[in-house]
């Protein structure tokens, strides 16, 4: 078998392993807040924040582990990674159908953290495989698996949650993620040819370095925090700004509709930014689609009725679904291989403080300013984002290079 075959082999075992883990990870987050409700009677302000905090806590511990599983990942291959991963947030979920409390459930979560990096890992997996004129495209294909997955997992959870309960769903929903696990197991890990010169290893102390010597690698990785912070704001309340729209009835539901349309739009054209940014240059494309997105989601400050939130979720979806394939590929270019899933896991770990902060901020923002303020604030901080990269940019020309 060649090693451009197995390559190929490869990207369709992960392509489906992602499409399991994000529909398996999605089906239950429209739910969360709703899940909440069903431990006690609490007020619609308890319920958000701890919403927000429930939500973010799985990226504190995520957070924290992200880099030391990339430098093994580097060290001793990232299948085994990918498959302890697996059957860690497999087992975590599996037992949230147990709970009966918040502080359980927060407890599950926080666990389910330490596993948390399929998807990253998957990236640097194929990213090491990829000759690097083409990173964007593979990358975005390898992106519509998870995509894919998003897109199905809100709708399903709804149905599971609104026919069979909450508790029920957490359970089915882990033997997705268990089955991703085991696809992994039928991959071959292999890495393109180093170039000569290239050091087999690099210490922590090395990595760090090598990405302080470049401030728009730097930046970019700084702004994976910032995207997150602004993307999952709305996240753990979206829900009940969907009960608020279109009320309570199977609310589980038009929430998981509401969530899939981002990933509708992400599916639309991830792979095709991927290809844009081959050609391009991925820092100008993604400047450009850090302006789109925050443009987009500004009118969701504004909405009335539910279709209407759907249609902006759609958009964005289209706008910001090019911005991971391209920072990853823009990584490939920058990182050597040998150092790569160490840079992606600092890269990683970034994007789950963004996590972290996002959901507690959207959580006291709506619980304090309406939901209104979040979308408001969502689309600054996408912007103050592209500015930033701008301004970077224009800096240090010289590192806006484009090879291919």
């Amino acid at each position: 078998m060649t090693q451009e075959i197995r390559a190929k082999r490869n990207l369709i075992i992960m392509w489906f392993a992602n499409f399991f883990v994000a529909g398996s990870m999605t089906m239950v987050m429209p739910f969360i807040s709703l899940y909440i409700e069903t431990f006690g009677d609490f007020s619609e302000k308890y319920v958000q924040h701890w919403s927000g905090i429930t939500f973010g806590i799985t990226f504190v511990s995520a957070f924290a582990f992200s880099p030391i599983w990339g430098r093994v990942g580097d060290r001793y291959g990232r299948k085994k990674i990918l498959i302890i991963c697996g059957l860690g947030m497999g087992f975590s979920i599996f037992l949230m159908g147990y709970v009966h409390s918040v502080w359980q459930l927060l407890l599950l979560r926080f666990c389910m953290g330490f596993f948390s990096g399929f998807i990253p890992m998957s990236q640097a997996f194929i990213s090491t495989q990829t000759p690097q004129e083409i990173a964007g495209r593979v990358l975005g294909t390898l992106q519509t698996g998870s995509i894919t997955g998003s897109l199905l997992g809100p709708m399903l959870g709804g149905i599971l949650a609104d026919s069979l309960g909450y508790s029920t769903t957490f359970k089915w929903t882990s033997i997705s993620i268990f089955i991703s696990a085991l696809l992994v197991i039928g991959t071959k890990e292999f890495m393109m040819e180093v170039k000569k010169g290239t050091k087999a290893h690099y210490s922590s102390r090395e990595v760090v370095i090598h990405i302080l010597r470049n401030p728009i690698l730097l930046t970019v990785l700084l702004i994976s925090a910032l995207v997150q912070v602004a993307h999952f704001s709305i996240q753990p309340i979206l829900s009940l700004f969907v009960s608020d729209l279109h009320g309570p009835a199977n609310v589980a539901f038009y929430s998981g509709i509401a969530f899939s349309a981002a990933g509708l739009g992400n599916l639309l054209m991830s792979r095709n930014w991927g290809k844009i940014a081959d050609k391009y240059g991925y820092i100008k494309i993604l400047i450009i689609l850090l302006f789109l997105a925050g443009i987009v989601y500004l009118p969701g400050a504004a909405v009335t009725n539910f279709w209407q939130l759907v249609i902006i979720r759609i958009a964005l979806g289209v706008t910001i679904g090019g911005i991971i394939p391209v920072r990853v590929a823009y990584i490939r270019q920058e990182a050597p291989l040998t150092m790569q899933g160490e840079v992606l896991g600092y890269n990683t770990s970034l994007r789950f403080l963004g996590n972290i902060i996002g959901p507690m901020l959207g959580g006291f923002i709506s619980g304090y300013f309406g939901f209104s303020a979040v979308f408001i604030c969502t689309s600054a901080l996408l912007i103050l984002s592209g500015i930033i990269l701008f301004v970077s940019m224009h800096r240090h020309p010289k590192l806006v290079k484009h090879t291919i």
